[in-house]
């Protein structure tokens, strides 16, 4: 009413009594606590798609792959999300369990040229390996070396 706000004919009923017997302490409003145990807490279900099984599958037999995920492409789709394709395709066709079309969708991937390397597993067994990968740098450098002199050699003996 002092700023002007408010006209004193229009001040509430409470305003002389309030100003007549003010309160021992100042009203203060604090929100009443609520007892967390006394309200039901919601349950949310857990949300869990068959794709998410083949992933989680996918991920226990072959890992996360040799490379990481490439996310700067807008069309790249990860090795994963491929099985997971070619295993949604081979299900629809087909009526093979679940083990055995894990196996025929690793085959198909080979197939597409996607190679999938088992967990834990070697990548090349060493029986298959091809001997000159074996070879070290200086043992090709020096077997260079003294098949150029040999080459030399006999072109000097055969050019007198």
């Amino acid at each position: 009413m002092r700023s002007g706000v408010i006209k004193p004919s229009e001040k509430p009923i409470w305003y002389d009594v309030y100003g007549a017997f003010p309160p021992k302490r100042n009203p203060l409003h604090v929100k009443p606590h609520t007892r967390p145990c006394t309200k039901k807490q919601e349950t949310v279900p857990e949300i869990f798609y068959r794709e998410d099984e083949v992933r989680a599958k996918f991920y226990e037999h072959y890992g996360t792959g040799p490379r990481p995920f490439d996310l700067s492409k807008s069309s790249f789709v990860s090795v994963c999300q491929r099985f997971i394709d070619k295993y949604t395709e081979l299900k629809s066709h087909s009526e093979l369990e679940d083990s055995t079309l894990l196996k025929e969708t690793g085959k198909a991937l080979l197939t597409d040229g996607v190679v999938l390397r088992r967990r834990g597993a070697p990548p090349v067994s060493p029986e298959s390996r091809d001997p000159v990968l074996e070879l070290k740098l200086t043992d090709m450098l020096a077997e260079q070396q003294s098949v150029s002199t040999d080459s030399e050699e006999t072109a000097e003996r055969i050019t007198p």
